[in-house]
């Protein structure tokens, strides 16, 4: 069995991603499709809050004053 390239392997996912949303839009009620999205928000916010507090955390390591941790 040959080896698949990077780039073939790459190409297939995004075709197969690029059906799902349209599938979703097909399948799902508005109401399914509402919490999808308000559950893909929250997690996005949570991880932009990690990210920022990360950042706060080694801006203040740096200056020498100790945080406390939440």
């Amino acid at each position: 069995m040959a080896k698949l390239s990077r780039d073939l392997i790459r190409q297939a996912m995004a075709q197969i991603g690029a059906k799902g949303g349209k599938r979703s839009l097909d399948t799902m009620t508005p109401e399914e499709r509402s919490a999808r999205a308000k559950k893909a928000s929250i997690a996005a916010a949570k991880k932009r809050t990690a990210d920022r507090l990360a950042s706060e955390q080694k801006r203040w390591t740096k200056v020498g004053v100790k945080r406390k941790a939440k």
